[in-house]
């Protein structure tokens, strides 16, 4: 049986639905309130992250059942999550966003909506609303904030729109409803350093969050960070250095925090830099052959919560 170095989405999954789901991406007519003020973040292309997303305009039942359809013959999958993923789906007026996921519940097997969204995008009414609609369909929420770094500076460098503040905030305000919390993060954003890392995962890990997806950085073509990159103004971290960084991330995470993913994915088309030009699945090999060198597991070093200079010198 193959080392469990990390608690995976998929045996989360299987865990809570009792067998495989795959998520089905769903792409809404919204936009992000940072690309409407402050012209969104640097590394944003026009696309958001939807490079192989339908079209929005596409109803969103179509969406569902064209992607289901690829997924249940290649997967054998049956039961779904419907992902609202592109931009920030909690910026569309309560009610237009309620209709699309009464949409999407319309399907059958689907077990869940996640949202993405920002984290300065979090509201009570409407987790209100998100709430009244699980308990009248049965249909869990999960909400996914880009949060990406907790170096504040970096967030202001790479124009995010919002501080480490407004994370902590939206997390607090979804915590007493129960929806599951996933945190995405970019280990090597230019600017930060190994203890950026370090601390994201403490940070995390100090907080009811449910689960990260780490993303290696990717810059596509059409973003402000292109320009950048082309004109050798920003420093990318070596690959050997995210593999470090991504080690002391996952040995210093809280060991029930679900991991999704540890490095972006993305079409080669698209990008002009993503993951040093390696496949996603020999990284992960790369990284695994150093979490056995260090004989690292997630949460092996979470031992600085609750007390933990009390706990050292406890008699």
């Amino acid at each position: 049986m193959e080392k469990q170095y990390y608690y995976a989405y998929s045996k989360y999954l299987k865990e809570k639905y009792g067998e495989k789901v795959y998520k089905l991406p769903v792409n809404l007519p919204v936009t992000c309130p940072n690309r409407k003020e402050g012209g969104g973040c640097l590394f944003c292309a026009d696309a958001g992250t939807g490079f192989e997303a339908k079209e929005s305009t596409m109803p969103v039942l179509e969406q569902l059942q064209s992607s289901r359809e690829k997924v249940e013959k290649r997967y054998h999958a049956h039961k779904f999550i419907a992902y609202f993923q592109n931009y920030t789906n909690t910026f569309l007026p309560l009610p237009a966003l309620l209709q699309y996921m009464e949409e999407a519940a319309g399907m059958e097997n689907i077990v869940e909506i996640s949202l993405s969204t920002r984290p300065d995008c979090i509201r009570q009414d409407y987790l209100e609303a998100f709430q009244n609609f699980r308990e009248r369909t049965g249909i869990e929420v999960s909400i996914e904030l880009g949060l990406q770094t907790v170096n504040y500076h970096t967030l202001s460098a790479m124009n995010r729109g919002h501080g480490l503040a407004e994370f902590i905030n939206a997390v607090l305000l979804i915590a007493p409803y129960h929806f599951p919390v996933c945190v995405h993060m970019i280990l090597n954003l230019p600017g930060d350093a190994m203890e950026d890392a370090r601390e994201s995962a403490r940070v995390l890990s100090a907080l009811p969050v449910s689960m990260v997806k780490l993303h290696s950085l990717y810059i596509p073509k059409e973003c402000a960070l292109y320009k950048e990159y082309e004109a050798g103004n920003i420093q990318i971290c070596s690959k050997q250095e995210y593999i470090e960084r991504l080690a002391e991330f996952i040995s210093l995470l809280r060991k029930d925090i679900v991991v999704e993913r540890l490095f972006s994915r993305i079409p080669e088309k698209d990008s002009a830099f993503s993951n040093w030009g390696n496949s996603w699945w020999k990284l992960t090999d790369e990284w695994k052959a150093l979490m056995e060198e260090r004989q690292y597991v997630q949460g092996i070093r979470c031992d600085y919560l609750n007390g933990a200079a009390l706990n050292r010198w406890e008699m």
